[in-house]
This record gives structure tokens, C-alpha cells and sequence, in this order.
């Protein structure tokens, strides 16, 4: 198996996490890949239309794309627990997974429209807005103990990917502070090979 990925993506971040922690990461080749906003990458359109990482190969020549799809995929194929069968737990797993996923998009785009949009066409009720959405995630899972003290799970995964990326991208945003229950999740989580071997490198 591929899989195209950049270290500073949280998506990709996730699933090598997963990948970790099914006993699979030997079995994927580590495609690095760029795909910034605002350029061109014709070889990457043919993979992805979408230009998104992290896409997976499969043996067979099959593309996967999607963050959440992928560890789903590596789940099923080795047996793991990462995201329940069937069930109520099932349902409200992916739907925290798809609240975290939308966290991240919205972090994403107020690092583009601060990092990337020209000086003079930002907007910054709109940058706002969005970062209030990851925010406000932030603050629900806060509450949330029944998974900061659950099992190891693909929201688990994906909290640790919101709050490595604030970290790493809006250092500065007070967010450990704002939430002590998510920073003692986070230290402990760090504590896991997966996790800490995944970390972005410095910016």
C-alpha cells in the first residue's frame, strides 16, 4: 500500500496514528506529497481530484480517499478496534469523529486565510468564525469524559490530531489553559509511541 501524506497534515497525521496501532505501518510506503492552495499539481489531480492528503493505494490499485475512509479501511483489513461494528457506540462515534473533522477544516482554513490569502483580501470575520467553530469543539469535549477516559478509538485519534495542530499552527491560542481536562488528555496521549512518533517536526 501508498500513501501520499505530508508531516504537517493532521488528516494524514491521523491516519498514520491508525496505521501504528493495527501493526500496518510497515506494510504502507510514505508518499511525501504538496498540494498548497492556490497551485497547480496536474501529477496529484490524477490521484485525487480533490488535491486533499492523505489518499491511500491499495495493493490492488484502488484509491481511498479521505482521512476517516482510510482508517476505516485499515481497521477492517486488520481486525482492530479503532471504530466499533455496529451499535448505538458506533453511531455516536462517527459522529464525534465527524465533529473533529470539521474542527480541523475550519482550523485549516484560518491558517490558509492567514498564511496564504494576500495581504488586504483577508477576512477576518469569516477567519473568526471559523475558528470559533474548533473552539467551541474544543469546549465540547472538554465535557466529553466518557472519551478522554475512553478506550483508544478513532476519536481518540483525531482529538490528539486537533490539538497537535493547535499547537503546531496557533501556538499562541491559550487553548491548555482554556481546557486543562484536554491538556491532561493530551500528555497522556503522548505517552504512545504512535502519537508521539507523529508529532510535526518545528515549523
Amino acid at each position: 500500500m501508498k500513501l501520499t501524506f505530508s508531516p504537517a497534515s493532521p488528516f494524514a497525521r491521523k491516519v498514520r496514528i491508525a496505521a501504528i496501532e493495527l501493526g500496518l505501518i510497515d506494510k504502507i510506503e510514505m508518499i511525501p506529497s504538496t498540494v498548497a492552495p492556490g497551485t497547480v499539481n496536474e501529477e496529484y489531480s490524477k490521484i485525487s481530484p480533490l488535491k486533499k492528503l492523505p489518499v491511500l493505494i491499495t495493493n490492488d490499485g484502488d484509491v481511498i480517499l479521505d482521512s476517516y475512509v482510510i482508517v476505516e479501511y485499515l481497521n477492517e483489513t486488520a481486525g482492530g478496534a479503532l471504530i466499533p461494528g455496529y451499535g448505538r457506540k458506533r453511531w455516536q462515534v462517527k459522529t464525534d469523529h465527524s465533529l473533529i473533522q470539521g474542527m480541523l477544516d475550519s482550523m485549516l482554513l484560518c491558517r490558509y486565510e492567514k498564511a496564504v490569502r494576500p495581504q488586504g483580501l483577508q477576512w477576518q470575520a469569516w477567519s473568526d468564525d471559523h475558528w470559533n467553530r474548533a473552539w467551541t469543539g474544543m469546549a465540547r469535549f472538554e465535557s466529553r469524559d466518557d472519551v478522554l477516559g475512553g478506550p483508544f478509538d478513532i476519536v481518540q485519534i483525531g482529538l490528539v490530531c486537533v490539538l497537535g495542530y493547535a499547537d503546531y499552527r496557533f501556538a499562541d491560542c491559550g487553548w491548555r489553559k482554556a481546557y486543562p481536562k484536554l491538556d491532561k488528555f493530551h500528555q497522556k496521549m503522548l505517552e504512545r509511541p504512535s502519537v508521539n512518533i507523529s508529532v510535526p517536526p518545528p515549523a
